[in-house]
């Protein structure tokens, strides 16, 4: 077994590590460790070829693989020690990492702070109950992402899209303009769960259906895909009988949600809020596990790019001060997700952060027209914001100093 030290350890070269391992470097600390178990670092931008990243930290219009390639740059000359193609399995007591690569084999590393930035993943077919055999042609959004965007196959010829979410409507566009079509995409809600833009350039412009309260039941065909059953749902969701239509199909493509990736997380004994799925985090980032951190989509599903990468520098901030010595026995105060807020993270403020300020960010529970985001302590209001077409899926960020106990609410 091959033994490391280092100062700081990221599991996950995406958008959220590659940020923080940069954050780190800045902050001080000498060394710095990047683990990732794909052959190349980018992590889920590597396949992103569309544009719409980072209009906010670039102020332009970027690829995935661009604005990736932007942080990979500075990793190359920042003195960053990579290790990819390495899969970390465990992460045992006192901050240490087990992992494991064809090159060195088993690896045991000490670290002084960890932040997990291991992104998340797709729901399968298995976990929205679609009845039928498993035929192939049913796949994931990214799945089909990959396929066309990096290996340069086309899964299918006919194609019916299952959920609204944005890497669904994506591949909407994405397949229409490769020749495959779109015969419609399904959601069981009765509200999109993509951002607007996503529904106005990647459907309307193309023309390809949007079916709301309706969703797909049963998959038939045995080698491959031959059709799927569609039904129209009630406000219960449960199906409208007599509504079924079977619609001829080869390519299933599942855009049903993504899940923050925490199997290492649970074994490392973090808590996690079952509304994010994500780790419970207070305002350096950290978890319930002293020393270990997390950052993006590990935490919480986020929106934008830009986003992500800036919750790996607040992580990194966070994981440096705790290397200094600076962040003491954790003494919270609570952030309470209130009127029509789905959640927010961070979801708890360290007393002895008083005299910072902290980036907080929240999704609704229901689309409002306009609304007026309010955040207070106690009878004492710190912070009131005019919103407008506020939806589930867009995500809302705010600075506010950490200083109490605070109530986040969305009032229409």
């Amino acid at each position: 077994m091959k033994k490391l030290h280092t100062g700081i350890a990221v599991i996950g070269a995406g958008p959220a590590g590659l940020a923080a391992a940069l954050e780190a470097k800045r902050q001080g600390v000498e060394r710095v460790l990047l683990l990732e178990r794909d052959a190349d670092l980018g992590g889920i931008l590597q396949q992103c070829i569309h544009d719409g990243f980072g209009i906010h930290r670039f102020g332009c219009r970027l690829s995935g693989n661009q604005y990736a390639q932007a942080f990979i740059d500075q990793v190359e000359t920042s003195g960053i020690e990579t290790l990819t193609e390495t899969t970390v399995l465990e992460i045992g007591a006192d901050r240490r990492i087990f992992a494991c690569n064809r090159r060195d084999g088993i690896l045991d590393i000490e670290c002084g702070a960890i932040i997990l930035a291991m992104g998340c993943r797709e729901r399968t077919a298995a976990q929205v109950l679609i009845y039928g055999d498993r035929p192939a042609g049913v796949l994931t959004a990214g799945a089909v992402q990959r396929y066309i965007n990096m290996e340069g196959c086309l899964p299918g010829r006919t194609a019916v899209i299952l959920g609204s979410g944005d890497i669904g409507l994506i591949m909407a566009r994405r397949m229409t303009l490769e020749g495959i079509e779109v015969k419609g995409v399904y959601e069981v809600m009765e509200n999109p769960g993509g951002l607007t833009r996503n529904i106005v350039q990647c459907l309307d412009d193309f023309n390809i259906p949007l079916h709301l309260s309706e969703t797909v039941v049963r998959i038939r065909g045995r080698d491959r895909l031959e059709s799927v059953t569609t039904v129209k749902v009630g406000p219960d969701r449960k199906p409208l009988p007599g509504t079924e239509t079977v619609v001829p199909c080869d390519l299933l493509v599942l855009a049903v949600g993504l899940i923050p990736e925490n199997e290492l997380s649970v074994k490392a004994g973090i808590e996690l809020d079952p509304r994010t799925r994500g780790p419970v985090l207070d305002s350096s980032c950290m978890t319930s596990v002293p020393g270990i951190f997390a950052a993006g989509n590990v935490a919480a599903v986020f929106d934008l790019v830009d986003y992500v990468s800036q919750s790996g520098e607040a992580a990194a901030r966070g994981a440096a001060a705790f290397l200094r010595g600076e962040l003491s026995v954790p003494d919270w105060d609570p952030v309470e997700a209130g009127e029509n807020v789905n959640f927010v993270v961070p979801q708890r403020i360290r007393r002895e952060d008083s005299d910072g300020k902290t980036a907080f960010f929240l999704r609704v529970k229901n689309p409002v027209a306009a609304a007026d985001l309010l955040c207070s302590t106690g009878d004492q209001v710190r912070l009131q914001r005019r919103c407008r077409h506020v939806t589930p899926p867009e995500m809302l960020s705010f600075e506010l100093e950490t200083k109490g106990p605070l109530l986040v609410e969305m009032r229409g």
